[in-house]
Formats: C-alpha cells, structure tokens, sequence
C-alpha cells in the first residue's frame, strides 16, 4: 500500500516522523493539497472510523491502494485542513509510543497513524516495517497490541466503534 503525506512543515523536522518516512522512501510527500493523490485520508474529524472493510481490492483501483495522512502540528489541527481527496476515515483509540506524546489516546504522530492503519487493514508486516526506522517505534505496537487486533478482526465500521467503545468506558 502507498503512502502519501501532505506535507505542512509546520513541526520540528528532527522529529517529524514523515520527513524520515520520505528519507527511507518509506512514503512520498506532497507540499500542496492539489498533488496529494487521491486515497484513504486519515482523518480525525471523519464520520466514520477505518476498518478492515476499507481494504483496497482488486477491483479498486490505485485509488484505494493508497493511505493519506496529514502532517502538521496538533496546534494548527483543523477539520479544514484535512480538505484532501478520497474517502475519509478516523482511527480508533490508540495510545502513542512515540517520545513527544507517549500514552497520549488520539494524539499519534503521522509513522503512528499510518502504521495503525496498516493493522487496521490487516498489513501489519508493512507497518512493522515503517515503525523499525524509529528506536520507539516497537512500542507503538506494544502499547496498542490488543485493541489494534481487535479492530483488525471487525467486519466494518461500526464494530470498529463498538471495539473502541469498550476501550473508552474503561479509561
């Protein structure tokens, strides 16, 4: 599965997660919205959450073969700015690993959300892959093990939030 990043640069880039994805051509980034491609947008603000019923397949085209995320500072985070082409998703509860916002519930970094996505969409060789690039990046997996396969064995959407549900009533 391709990944894409429309690129904000609004962060520090020693910890951007996206600029050292671009460095290992691990993912392609876009400084304008008009050249990020069309894909599955990974979107907070989405109505509905990914599960493993967005997997692309055959039939689907290049269009659904590809992940979207946004890099740009949880500041500056705005529904507008997601303004991207494809068809939009949220993730689920997840904690982040990474050393910036460790154990934070919804506050991951772009390797994070991508590599969640990846699970999510039953690819976790592929995001074992990209996480290995950083020193944290098996403890994203770790933290996240069980609900990230509980989401991988939801038939859609609404199991997703079901699943999530059950995370959330116990924080």
């Amino acid at each position: 599965m391709e990944l894409h990043v429309r690129y904000e640069g609004d962060d520090d880039p020693e910890k951007c997660s996206a600029r050292k994805l671009a460095r290992f051509d691990l993912a392609d980034l876009h400084r304008a919205t008009r050249s990020t491609p069309p894909g599955i947008v990974l979107n907070p603000f989405a109505d509905r959450a990914l599960s493993p019923a967005d997997r692309p397949t055959a039939g689907d085209g290049a269009r659904h073969a590809r992940l979207v995320a946004l890099d740009c500072s949880w500041e500056t985070a705005e529904r507008e700015a997601f303004d991207l082409e494809g068809v939009h998703r949220s993730l689920p509860f997840l904690v982040a690993g990474n050393p910036v916002n460790y154990g934070t519930a919804f506050q991951l970094n772009t390797v994070e959300a991508f590599a969640g996505a990846l699970c999510i969409l039953g690819e976790r060789d592929h995001a074992e892959r990209i996480l290995s690039k950083f020193s944290w990046g098996h403890t994203f997996l770790e933290l996240n093990e069980e609900p990230l396969a509980r989401y991988a064995d939801c038939a859609d959407s609404s199991d997703v939030v079901a699943v999530q549900d059950d995370y959330l009533a116990e924080e």
